[in-house]
């Protein structure tokens, strides 16, 4: 595919963000005595129009400290198939579209470090528009990571807007609920799409995300990572992770994009936990 300027930039930005958090999270492995790396699996789409249509690339690592955690990067481009145009914002007169970002889901060894997920993107139809956010999925609640967290998420929105974070947070808490089960799948963070017009100021909120969720969250397991935990507590997450895993397959847009637009199976459904119990 050919990427005009802002799309490239967009790229860049994923990619150098994916680089940074696998560093990270290695680092994390490595001072608990492990040697887990990452794994790296490149995949092609082939657009329904027989064309390439981008690709991928699923990082996978499994350690002492995260049980599974993948970092997702893709660039993909085409055509939507069908009536689900007509679900994606300036797409309804022109299926044609781009579409770049990063997605990570972290599940963890220890019920008392806190699951995470956190997605940002950047598309383009007939429009072009930044979205995602971060949220914090702790099985066993803990008030000092949770505000260490949503402290993070408003420093990465007060200097872009001084309604951002109670707007992104609201956001969060009604996108991250679980209708069925009438629970939230976690303690929230910021939530937001569609943001359309001065590409420079959105790009620069997008990139504050993704640095302040690094640092918090790279914090919060470090100081969370060597409790002591009961089989109890073990139980608790695994039920927990069912919930996490009803949530993404029900009701989370990005499997629905993912699968809609012939993304890579296994790298869509990489945020299911490895391990989950329904009692």
């Amino acid at each position: 595919m050919i990427l005009d300027d802002e799309q490239q930039a967009a790229r860049t930005w994923f990619e150098t963000l994916r680089d940074q958090i696998c560093a990270e999270f290695e680092a994390i492995e490595h001072e608990a005595g492990s040697d887990a790396t990452f794994g790296y699996t490149a995949w092609d789409r082939i657009d329904p129009s027989g064309e390439p249509g981008g690709g991928g690339v699923r990082g996978v690592m499994t350690g002492r400290v995260f049980e599974k955690v993948g970092v997702n990067v893709s660039t993909v481009g085409g055509t939507f198939e069908g009536d689900f145009a007509k679900t994606i914002n300036g797409a309804a007169d022109d299926p044609r579209f781009f579409a770049t970002g990063i997605s990570l889901v972290a599940h963890l060894a220890n019920p008392m470090v806190p699951a995470v997920h956190m997605n940002t993107r950047f598309l383009v139809t007939t429009k072009r528009w930044f979205g995602g956010g971060a949220d914090l999925n702790p099985p066993i609640p803990n008030d000092a990571d949770t505000a260490d967290f949503h402290a993070a998420m408003q420093a990465a929105c007060d200097p872009h807007g001084p309604d951002y974070y109670d707007r992104y947070k609201k956001w969060a808490d009604d996108y991250f609920y679980i209708p069925h089960r009438k629970v939230h799948r976690g303690v929230g963070g910021i939530f937001c799409d569609h943001l359309e017009g001065d590409f420079a100021a959105n790009f620069a909120f997008i990139r504050d995300i993704g640095r302040q969720f690094l640092a918090s969250y790279a914090r919060i397991v470090r100081r969370r990572m060597h409790d002591a935990f009961t089989p109890e507590d073990e139980a608790r997450m695994l039920e927990w992770r069912g919930r996490y895993a009803e949530f993404n397959l029900v009701y989370d847009r990005g499997t629905l994009f993912g699968l809609k637009t012939g993304g890579n199976i296994d790298a869509i459904l990489m945020s299911l936990p490895p391990r989950a119990t329904w009692s």
